[in-house]
């Protein structure tokens, strides 16, 4: 079983930038696409970045493209997202997923993952 914990979020001010990070444990997560996903209170889950296991390919979402940037760590089990130029908009909880290990089905639906952290709060204020 994989546990994934993000750490990270937090209030900004717009224009602003914020890293959030997500270790694993349980098992490596080398073999795995990991993706970040967003939620508003009523909301449903929202696509934000994704970094197939290879960490060749990623996937952004057209409303942080340029902005937000998604990479990953596997000697030290952590996927990141570095989120530059925030806007109030961006604000969310904010989940880390991991897929199954060579996962190679579509890394943009959150049924492309099987584990997910408990959510790191990220706030941009006007």
């Amino acid at each position: 079983q994989v546990q994934l914990v993000e750490s990270g979020g937090g209030l900004v001010q717009a224009g602003g930038s914020l890293r959030l990070s997500c270790a694993a444990s349980g098992r490596p997560v080398s073999s795995s696409a990991m993706g970040w996903f967003r939620q508003e209170p009523g909301k449903e889950r929202d696509f934000v970045a994704a970094i197939n296991w290879i960490g060749s390919g990623t996937d952004y979402a057209d409303s942080v493209q340029g902005r937000f940037t998604i990479s990953r760590d596997n000697a030290k089990n952590t996927l990141y997202l570095q989120m530059n130029s925030l806007k109030p908009e961006d604000t969310a909880m904010y989940y880390c997923a991991a897929s199954t290990p060579l996962y190679s089905g579509n890394i943009v639906r959150p049924q492309g993952y099987i584990h997910w952290g408990q959510g790191a709060q990220v706030t941009v204020s006007s």
